[in-house]
Order: structure tokens, then sequence, then C-alpha cells
């Protein structure tokens, strides 16, 4: 790796956050008049759909229920689900560096695999080691991620695009608004592009969109 993971490392801070909040409170609030079209970086993980590559119809939506789990074996990520908020600082608020290797899940917006687009966040590394999403950017159309949920059933995403949003010319609506509307779809989103060692945190971040395409019910309640 590049010089700087050492030092004071490839810390993520407040300020590459307060980006993905500055999107979603946008986006929450349905702004439509903005121009947010900006273009993506140039960055190799913003593949979109290679050619050749068939994806599986959409799964209807399906009742809420909180994750509790999230697998996505392409990249080797098992990891604990801890519902977030947004901090005193009115950033979201990513699990602590202490609690690197589990992803939060944006508690104030969709549960996965209801309709809507359930939001999960996750640090890429921090100052000693990497983290659950460090290898997020190497995620392609086709890969699965499996969410364990609270009622016991597990709901089955299948990636359909990849892209990194600069965080100067961040776009919300591209970022987290749905694709489809009738689909139940999730975003993974970490930081990603280059360390910027004046401001140490990361020039972009890298956002995986998903949609339902499985859902194996909980014990009890199939049929």
């Amino acid at each position: 790796m590049s010089d700087h993971s050492h030092g004071v490392g490839r810390l993520i801070t407040g300020l590459a956050w307060a980006v993905l909040l500055l999107g979603l409170w946008l986006w929450g609030r349905g702004i439509t008049d903005l121009n947010l079209s900006s273009p993506t970086t140039g960055d190799a993980a913003a593949v979109g759909r290679p050619l050749g590559v068939e994806l599986p119809a959409a799964h209807q939506p399906v009742g809420a229920a909180e994750p509790r789990r999230i697998d996505v074996s392409a990249l080797h990520v098992q990891a604990p689900v801890v519902a977030r908020g947004l901090d005193g600082g009115g950033a979201i608020d990513p699990p602590p560096y202490d609690q690197a290797g589990v992803v939060g899940w944006y508690g104030g917006g969709a549960r996965p695999g209801e309709r809507g687009t359930a939001l999960f966040v996750g640090h890429v590394d921090t100052e000693s080691r990497p983290a659950v999403f460090f290898r997020l950017n190497e995620a392609r159309p086709g890969d699965t991620v499996e969410v364990v949920r609270a009622d016991g059933s597990v709901v089955e995403f299948t990636v359909d695009d990849v892209q990194v949003f600069s965080r100067d010319s961040f776009d919300a609506h591209k970022a987290y608004g749905q694709h489809r509307t009738d689909r139940a779809e999730l975003r993974l989103i970490t930081c990603g592009g280059t360390f910027d060692k004046a401001s140490r945190t990361y020039t972009a971040n890298v956002v995986v969109s998903a949609y339902l395409t499985r859902v194996n019910e909980a014990p009890g309640k199939a049929g």
C-alpha cells in the first residue's frame, strides 16, 4: 500500500461522513430543483454493468424487519449490523473505530427488503488496519449481498451498479435515490478515491447499489 497507510494513517474523519449526511439530507427531503448531476470520478471502481452480465429479476418487496447481519461472499464480508443515527454535529454516525468490523445501518431510512433504499455504511480502514468495507471497491454487478433480519428471514440482493462519487461533486439522488421505485434496494457505502493528508480524509465515496432478488423466510413462516 502507499505511504498514507502509515503515520496519521488512512483515518476517515467526520468530514467524509458529513458528505454522506449532506446527500442524505437532500435526498430525504425530495429536493429535485437543484443541479446535482455532477459526473463521477474516473476511479476504476465505477464500472457500472459489464457487458454480458445477466442479472436476475427483482423480487417483490417484503415486510419490514431490522437487519442483524450482512454477508457479501465475493468480498469476504461477514459482519454484524447495528442501527446508527446522526451524531452531535449532524453527520451520519458510523460505528466507532474499535468496532471497525461492524456495519452501520441508517435506522432513519428503509429496512432491507421493504420498498425503498436501505443504507449501510462502514469504514474502509483505521489508522492501523483494514476495516469491514476495505474491499468494497472490488464489488461487481452480479455479486450477492445477504442480510439476516431480526425476524429470522434472509433477504438476498444482487449488485447492479458500482460508482465512485467525488466528495466535491457528490450526487445525492444517484447515490441514495431508488433506481426503480417499485423495488427494495440497498446501498453499501464507504470512503474511496485517494487519501488527502491535508484534510485527513478521502476524496470520494464508493457506492454499491443492489436490489432484492430472493427471500428465505424465517422457519415456520414459509407458505
